[in-house]
Protein backbone atom coordinates (compact mmCIF):
# COMPACT_ATOMS: atom_id res chain seq x y z
CA UNK A 1 0.00 0.00 0.00
CA UNK A 2 1.36 3.41 -0.95
CA UNK A 3 2.39 5.78 1.85
CA UNK A 4 2.18 9.57 1.64
CA UNK A 5 5.70 9.81 0.23
CA UNK A 6 4.92 7.23 -2.47
CA UNK A 7 1.93 9.28 -3.64
CA UNK A 8 4.34 11.93 -4.87
CA UNK A 9 5.67 9.45 -7.42
CA UNK A 10 4.09 9.64 -10.85
CA UNK A 11 3.09 5.97 -10.98
CA UNK A 12 0.92 6.50 -7.87
CA UNK A 13 -0.45 9.83 -9.10
CA UNK A 14 -4.00 9.32 -10.39
CA UNK A 15 -4.11 12.75 -11.98
CA UNK A 16 -1.02 11.93 -14.02
CA UNK A 17 -2.17 8.42 -14.92
CA UNK A 18 -5.51 9.81 -16.11
CA UNK A 19 -3.94 12.57 -18.15
CA UNK A 20 -3.07 12.58 -21.88
CA UNK A 21 0.60 12.29 -20.89
CA UNK A 22 -0.17 9.08 -19.00
CA UNK A 23 -1.95 7.43 -21.93
CA UNK A 24 0.97 5.20 -22.91
CA UNK A 25 1.10 3.86 -19.33
CA UNK A 26 -2.63 3.10 -19.45
CA UNK A 27 -2.22 1.26 -22.76
CA UNK A 28 0.66 -0.81 -21.36
CA UNK A 29 -1.50 -1.62 -18.33
CA UNK A 30 -4.11 -3.12 -20.66
CA UNK A 31 -1.40 -5.39 -22.05
CA UNK A 32 0.41 -6.49 -18.89
CA UNK A 33 -2.64 -6.65 -16.62
CA UNK A 34 -4.55 -9.22 -18.73
CA UNK A 35 -1.30 -11.08 -19.42
CA UNK A 36 -0.78 -11.61 -15.69
CA UNK A 37 -4.26 -13.11 -15.23
CA UNK A 38 -3.96 -15.25 -18.36
CA UNK A 39 -0.65 -16.70 -17.18
CA UNK A 40 -1.99 -17.23 -13.67
CA UNK A 41 -4.83 -19.33 -15.09
CA UNK A 42 -2.47 -21.18 -17.47
CA UNK A 43 -4.53 -20.29 -20.51
CA UNK A 44 -2.74 -21.32 -23.67
CA UNK A 45 -5.29 -20.32 -26.32
CA UNK A 46 -8.93 -19.47 -26.86
CA UNK A 47 -12.03 -19.86 -29.01
CA UNK A 48 -13.67 -16.46 -29.39
CA UNK A 49 -17.39 -15.77 -29.69
CA UNK A 50 -18.38 -12.39 -31.17
CA UNK A 51 -22.03 -11.31 -31.25
CA UNK A 52 -24.73 -8.92 -30.13
CA UNK A 53 -25.31 -7.99 -26.50
CA UNK A 54 -28.98 -7.41 -27.34
CA UNK A 55 -30.01 -10.96 -28.26
CA UNK A 56 -32.06 -12.46 -25.45
CA UNK A 57 -32.33 -16.00 -24.17
CA UNK A 58 -35.38 -17.92 -25.34
CA UNK A 59 -36.85 -17.89 -21.84
CA UNK A 60 -36.46 -14.14 -21.44
CA UNK A 61 -37.74 -13.31 -24.93
CA UNK A 62 -40.83 -15.48 -24.57
CA UNK A 63 -41.56 -14.07 -21.13
CA UNK A 64 -41.49 -10.51 -22.47
CA UNK A 65 -43.80 -11.44 -25.37
CA UNK A 66 -46.23 -13.29 -23.11
CA UNK A 67 -46.41 -10.42 -20.63
CA UNK A 68 -47.27 -7.77 -23.21
CA UNK A 69 -50.64 -6.24 -22.42
CA UNK A 70 -53.40 -5.56 -24.93
CA UNK A 71 -52.41 -1.91 -25.20
CA UNK A 72 -48.93 -2.74 -26.55
CA UNK A 73 -48.37 -1.14 -29.95
CA UNK A 74 -47.85 -3.18 -33.09
CA UNK A 75 -44.25 -1.98 -33.16
CA UNK A 76 -43.59 -3.19 -29.62
CA UNK A 77 -45.28 -6.52 -30.31
CA UNK A 78 -43.36 -6.98 -33.56
CA UNK A 79 -40.08 -6.26 -31.75
CA UNK A 80 -40.92 -8.81 -29.04
CA UNK A 81 -41.76 -11.43 -31.65
CA UNK A 82 -38.48 -10.74 -33.44
CA UNK A 83 -36.61 -11.13 -30.15
CA UNK A 84 -38.13 -14.60 -29.75
CA UNK A 85 -37.01 -15.48 -33.27
CA UNK A 86 -33.49 -14.17 -32.65
CA UNK A 87 -33.22 -16.00 -29.33
CA UNK A 88 -32.32 -19.16 -31.25
CA UNK A 89 -28.85 -17.67 -31.67
CA UNK A 90 -28.45 -17.26 -27.91
CA UNK A 91 -29.43 -20.88 -27.34
CA UNK A 92 -27.18 -22.16 -30.14
CA UNK A 93 -24.23 -20.12 -28.85
CA UNK A 94 -24.78 -21.59 -25.41
CA UNK A 95 -24.90 -25.14 -26.80
CA UNK A 96 -21.81 -24.68 -28.98
CA UNK A 97 -19.78 -23.16 -26.14
CA UNK A 98 -20.73 -26.07 -23.90
CA UNK A 99 -19.88 -28.62 -26.59
CA UNK A 100 -16.48 -27.06 -27.36
CA UNK A 101 -15.63 -26.75 -23.67
CA UNK A 102 -16.47 -30.40 -23.06
CA UNK A 103 -14.20 -31.36 -25.96
CA UNK A 104 -11.33 -29.13 -24.80
CA UNK A 105 -11.45 -30.55 -21.27
CA UNK A 106 -10.89 -34.02 -22.67
CA UNK A 107 -7.59 -33.02 -24.27
CA UNK A 108 -4.41 -34.20 -22.56
CA UNK A 109 -2.71 -30.87 -21.85
CA UNK A 110 -1.04 -29.29 -18.87
CA UNK A 111 -2.33 -25.88 -19.92
CA UNK A 112 -5.93 -24.84 -20.45
CA UNK A 113 -6.66 -25.10 -24.17
CA UNK A 114 -9.29 -23.53 -26.40
CA UNK A 115 -10.93 -21.55 -23.61
CA UNK A 116 -14.22 -19.91 -24.57
CA UNK A 117 -13.76 -16.14 -24.65
CA UNK A 118 -16.39 -13.46 -25.19
CA UNK A 119 -16.78 -9.72 -24.80
CA UNK A 120 -18.19 -10.47 -21.38
CA UNK A 121 -21.49 -8.61 -21.76
CA UNK A 122 -25.03 -9.84 -22.27
CA UNK A 123 -26.67 -11.57 -25.21
CA UNK A 124 -24.41 -13.82 -27.27
CA UNK A 125 -21.51 -13.02 -24.97
CA UNK A 126 -23.46 -14.19 -21.94
CA UNK A 127 -24.53 -17.33 -23.81
CA UNK A 128 -20.90 -18.19 -24.58
CA UNK A 129 -19.73 -17.85 -20.97
CA UNK A 130 -22.85 -19.60 -19.75
CA UNK A 131 -22.34 -22.60 -22.00
CA UNK A 132 -18.72 -22.97 -20.85
CA UNK A 133 -19.80 -22.84 -17.22
CA UNK A 134 -22.48 -25.48 -17.84
CA UNK A 135 -19.67 -27.76 -19.02
CA UNK A 136 -17.79 -27.01 -15.78
CA UNK A 137 -15.09 -25.19 -17.69
CA UNK A 138 -13.51 -21.79 -17.32
CA UNK A 139 -14.19 -18.90 -19.66
CA UNK A 140 -12.88 -15.40 -20.24
CA UNK A 141 -14.78 -12.12 -20.54
CA UNK A 142 -12.95 -9.24 -22.19
CA UNK A 143 -15.26 -6.55 -20.90
CA UNK A 144 -15.24 -2.85 -21.73
CA UNK A 145 -16.82 0.23 -20.22
CA UNK A 146 -19.88 1.26 -22.27
CA UNK A 147 -22.56 3.90 -21.62
CA UNK A 148 -25.67 1.88 -22.45
CA UNK A 149 -24.99 -1.82 -21.85
CA UNK A 150 -23.98 -4.09 -18.98
CA UNK A 151 -20.33 -5.01 -19.37
CA UNK A 152 -19.96 -8.12 -17.22
CA UNK A 153 -22.14 -11.21 -17.04
CA UNK A 154 -22.41 -13.59 -14.11
CA UNK A 155 -20.96 -16.59 -15.97
CA UNK A 156 -17.39 -15.32 -16.48
CA UNK A 157 -14.90 -17.31 -14.43
CA UNK A 158 -13.40 -15.76 -11.31
CA UNK A 159 -10.30 -13.72 -12.10
CA UNK A 160 -11.02 -13.75 -15.84
CA UNK A 161 -13.27 -10.70 -16.11
CA UNK A 162 -10.66 -8.55 -17.83
CA UNK A 163 -11.95 -5.00 -18.16
CA UNK A 164 -10.70 -2.60 -20.85
CA UNK A 165 -11.00 1.06 -21.69
CA UNK A 166 -9.38 0.90 -25.13
CA UNK A 167 -11.20 -1.02 -27.84
CA UNK A 168 -7.99 -1.68 -29.75
CA UNK A 169 -6.32 -3.34 -26.75
CA UNK A 170 -9.42 -5.46 -26.22
CA UNK A 171 -9.29 -6.49 -29.88
CA UNK A 172 -5.63 -7.37 -29.50
CA UNK A 173 -6.42 -9.84 -26.71
CA UNK A 174 -9.35 -11.29 -28.65
CA UNK A 175 -7.10 -12.19 -31.57
CA UNK A 176 -3.72 -12.81 -29.94
CA UNK A 177 -4.73 -16.04 -28.20
CA UNK A 178 -7.50 -17.10 -30.59
CA UNK A 179 -7.32 -20.40 -32.42
CA UNK A 180 -10.90 -20.23 -33.71
CA UNK A 181 -13.71 -17.68 -33.88
CA UNK A 182 -17.48 -17.89 -34.13
CA UNK A 183 -19.23 -14.70 -35.22
CA UNK A 184 -22.93 -14.48 -34.43
CA UNK A 185 -25.49 -11.88 -35.52
CA UNK A 186 -24.60 -8.49 -34.16
CA UNK A 187 -24.48 -4.76 -34.72
CA UNK A 188 -21.78 -2.22 -35.43
CA UNK A 189 -19.34 -3.72 -32.91
CA UNK A 190 -19.63 -7.25 -34.26
CA UNK A 191 -19.32 -6.08 -37.86
CA UNK A 192 -16.27 -4.01 -36.92
CA UNK A 193 -14.64 -7.01 -35.24
CA UNK A 194 -15.22 -9.48 -38.06
CA UNK A 195 -14.20 -7.06 -40.81
CA UNK A 196 -10.97 -6.15 -39.04
CA UNK A 197 -10.26 -9.83 -38.49
CA UNK A 198 -10.81 -10.69 -42.16
CA UNK A 199 -8.68 -7.70 -43.21
CA UNK A 200 -5.79 -8.83 -41.02
CA UNK A 201 -5.95 -12.34 -42.45
CA UNK A 202 -6.36 -11.14 -46.04
CA UNK A 203 -3.32 -8.87 -45.69
CA UNK A 204 -1.36 -11.61 -43.89
CA UNK A 205 -0.89 -9.57 -40.74
CA UNK A 206 -2.33 -12.67 -39.11
CA UNK A 207 -0.46 -15.70 -40.41
CA UNK A 208 -1.80 -18.43 -38.14
CA UNK A 209 -4.54 -20.73 -39.40
CA UNK A 210 -7.88 -19.62 -38.00
CA UNK A 211 -11.20 -21.35 -38.57
CA UNK A 212 -13.87 -18.66 -38.68
CA UNK A 213 -17.57 -19.53 -38.53
CA UNK A 214 -20.20 -16.95 -39.43
CA UNK A 215 -23.27 -18.33 -37.72
CA UNK A 216 -26.67 -17.66 -39.26
CA UNK A 217 -26.84 -17.67 -43.05
CA UNK A 218 -30.04 -15.59 -43.18
CA UNK A 219 -28.39 -12.86 -41.16
CA UNK A 220 -25.00 -12.80 -42.87
CA UNK A 221 -26.25 -13.12 -46.43
CA UNK A 222 -28.74 -10.30 -45.86
CA UNK A 223 -26.31 -7.98 -44.10
CA UNK A 224 -23.37 -8.52 -46.46
CA UNK A 225 -23.63 -9.40 -50.14
CA UNK A 226 -20.37 -11.34 -50.37
CA UNK A 227 -20.84 -12.33 -54.00
CA UNK A 228 -21.45 -8.71 -54.99
CA UNK A 229 -18.11 -7.76 -53.43
CA UNK A 230 -16.48 -10.41 -55.64
CA UNK A 231 -18.45 -9.21 -58.69
CA UNK A 232 -17.28 -5.63 -58.07
CA UNK A 233 -13.70 -6.82 -57.75
CA UNK A 234 -13.25 -5.36 -54.28
CA UNK A 235 -12.41 -8.80 -52.87
CA UNK A 236 -11.17 -11.97 -54.53
CA UNK A 237 -13.30 -15.08 -54.89
CA UNK A 238 -10.69 -16.93 -52.82
CA UNK A 239 -11.41 -14.53 -49.94
CA UNK A 240 -14.74 -16.30 -49.47
CA UNK A 241 -12.73 -19.29 -48.27
CA UNK A 242 -11.59 -17.33 -45.22
CA UNK A 243 -14.83 -18.19 -43.40
CA UNK A 244 -17.50 -20.85 -43.16
CA UNK A 245 -21.19 -19.94 -42.92
CA UNK A 246 -23.21 -22.30 -40.75
CA UNK A 247 -26.71 -22.72 -39.34
CA UNK A 248 -26.09 -25.73 -37.16
CA UNK A 249 -24.29 -26.29 -33.85
CA UNK A 250 -22.95 -29.70 -34.83
CA UNK A 251 -21.74 -28.47 -38.22
CA UNK A 252 -19.92 -25.55 -36.56
CA UNK A 253 -18.41 -27.84 -33.94
CA UNK A 254 -17.21 -30.34 -36.54
CA UNK A 255 -15.72 -27.59 -38.72
CA UNK A 256 -13.79 -26.04 -35.83
CA UNK A 257 -12.56 -29.26 -34.24
CA UNK A 258 -11.49 -30.79 -37.54
CA UNK A 259 -9.58 -27.61 -38.39
CA UNK A 260 -7.87 -27.45 -34.99
CA UNK A 261 -6.94 -31.12 -35.06
CA UNK A 262 -5.45 -30.72 -38.53
CA UNK A 263 -3.28 -27.70 -37.70
CA UNK A 264 -2.52 -28.15 -33.99
CA UNK A 265 1.01 -29.45 -34.65
CA UNK A 266 1.73 -27.16 -37.59
CA UNK A 267 3.71 -23.95 -37.17
CA UNK A 268 1.16 -21.44 -38.54
CA UNK A 269 -1.33 -22.14 -35.73
CA UNK A 270 1.02 -21.20 -32.91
Amino acid sequence: MANKKDKNRFYFNKDFLGSPEGRSVRILSEYYGPLKNIKKNKINDTIVFFGSARIKSEQEAKKILTNLNDSASDQVRKKAQKDVEMSKYYEDARKLAKKLTTWSKELDNKKSRYIITSGGGGGIMEAANRGAKEANGISVGLTISLPFEATSNEYISKGLDLKFHYFFMRKFWFIYLAKALVVWPGGFGTLDEVMELLTLIQTEKIKKKLPIVLYGSDFWNNVINWNYLVECGTISESDLDLFHISDDVNDSYDYIVKYLEEYKLAGPNF
